[in-house]
């Protein structure tokens, strides 16, 4: 089997008895509730994010409200950013790939919708807990138990939809998108169900292990789970829309290798009340993640080198491939910035959150905005209601990402060699980093309009597909009625 075979998803394309109609058609009613509610998410996570961020220039703001205290919005803003947006479309854009690669129908879509409903379920009774003050205090599992449970049910019944469409593709060839996205499946029911078990069970760990545990499960939903997911759709989308092989099957190869043996060892920082081999060994394993953070956007930018791309692809590329960068930062910032010297003065600064929303919001959501310009159209039988918008969205996206990061990472350098001097006063250096959180919140404010516009064109598509539907099925009733008489 040659490498183009392997890693073009163009050429995996060509067999089966389905037509590209046929499969989107398939894909027509178990996925766009997916999208739709995957949207809806992006835009709570994005308001509650923009409550939390205003309360560092103005804390009176909601202040008499106790559902609306940063603790509380900032951690159901993360909810339903991971959970809401970041699982949910990421499992629609790998129903989808699954299904255009193995030339075959979705399979289970009574299950796809089952498990939507329950994790949608899930996710509300969540978020609303967390508002409410029933957070668990571990980061990134903030979700009180009940909201837990259905989200990892829902989750399971969608991803047996997802494995028994890829075990029963007619094209047999595995690409490398595939190999990543198989692996989050099998990943994130692993992860979450172990740090649920040992967090919030009847007997859970106690003491410092407590949070080892946590630091294990939020490495391992960036790095591998929402991660894999991400680099599944760059791999496939870049070829795609660039009309190119996949420059090289064996750094992509190199990639993967690397993140399974050693991105889930990361996270654990330095100076954590743990034995010293803990700490130590999580620094080099998020110091080896250097090594798929270059070969990642060196395969990428060699693929599309020369690359002729047409109008119609050229838009959806640009967020694909803003997101490669955007991997290849957060990532290589959080290897290199591993090393204990380096650890210790940025730990407790506003660089760690900078790298979180770089990588969810510059990554993730880049690539998944991409693939979705991509596939909506071909699954609703529809073009968006303004195309002009996707440019506009990838500006503003682009240029907010940017100066969010930017504007945090800087602050939280700053912020760590002041804190460095014993004699600065804790306050003098929390007001110096004033400049850097507005100009974070002016990224975020930019975001939040491309997140908003992305929303409109979405669901201005699906209400422009449901009305065409509707006058089509009115017409074809009176013509019945008319013949009947």
């Amino acid at each position: 089997m040659s490498e183009k075979t392997i890693s073009t998803p163009t050429a995996s394309c060509d067999g089966g008895n389905f037509s590209s109609g046929d499969i989107n058609a398939s894909c027509r009613l178990p996925l766009t509730p997916l999208f739709m509610s995957a949207t809806g998410w992006l835009l709570a996570a994005t308001v509650l994010g923009f409550i939390a961020t205003l309360k560092f220039h103005s804390p009176e703001i909601l202040g008499n409200c106790p559902w609306c205290t940063y603790g509380r919005v900032h951690a159901a803003s993360l909810a339903a950013m991971v959970y809401g947006f970041g699982i949910q479309i990421s499992l629609a854009i790998t129903l989808w790939v699954f299904a255009q690669l193995g030339r075959n129908k979705i399979s289970l879509a009574p299950a796809i919708i089952a498990g939507w409903v329950l994790l949608n379920i899930g996710i509300t009774a969540g978020v609303i807990g967390i508002l409410y003050g029933e957070n668990t205090g571990y980061e990134w599992m903030e979700m009180p138990r009940y909201g837990l449970c259905m989200v990892f049910f829902g989750y399971i019944l969608i991803a047996i939809a997802a494995l028994l469409t890829f075990h029963k593709r007619r094209e047999r060839a595995v690409t490398v998108s595939h190999w990543f996205m198989v692996t989050a499946i099998f990943w994130f029911p692993w992860v979450y169900s172990t740090a649920a078990y040992l967090l919030l069970s009847n007997n859970p760990v106690r003491g410092t292990l407590q949070s080892a545990v946590d630091y294990w499960f939020i490495n391992n939903m960036t790095n591998i789970v929402l991660g894999f997911f991400g680099l599944g759709t760059v791999f496939y989308f870049i070829p795609k829309l660039s009309r190119q092989p996949l420059n090289s099957h064996y750094t992509a190869l190199l990639s993967f290798i690397t993140l399974v043996a050693f991105g889930s060892w990361g996270g654990i920082p330095v100076g954590t009340p743990l034995p010293s081999w803990m700490p130590s060994l999580s620094t080099m394993g998020s110091m080896v993640t250097l090594v798929p953070a270059i070969t990642v956007l060196w395969t990428v930018l060699l693929t599309v080198r020369g690359a002729q791309v047409d109008a119609e692809d050229s838009k959806p590329i640009r967020f694909v491939f803003f997101a490669a960068y955007a991997y290849a930062l957060s990532v290589g910032a959080t290897a290199v910035t591993s090393p204990i010297w380096i650890s210790r003065m940025i730990r407790f600064t506003w660089f760690g959150p900078a790298i979180t929303q770089l990588f969810l919001f510059g990554f993730l959501a880049m690539a998944a905005f991409g693939a979705a310009y991509h596939i909506l159209p071909r699954i609703l039988g529809g073009q968006f209601p303004a195309k002009g918008m996707i440019g506009i969205h990838f500006f503003l996206a682009a240029l907010g990402i940017i100066i969010y990061s930017i504007a945090l990472m800087t602050g939280g350098i700053h912020q760590g060699m002041a804190l460095s001097y014993a004699s600065q006063p804790f306050q003098q250096v929390m007001l110096a980093t004033l400049g850097s959180l507005r100009a974070s919140t002016t990224g975020e404010l930019l975001m939040a309009i491309g997140n908003g516009l992305f929303a409109l064109n979405l669901f201005g598509l699906v209400f422009k597909i449901v009305k065409s539907t509707a006058q089509e099925t009115v017409v074809d009733l009176t013509r019945k009625v008319e013949v009947a008489r």
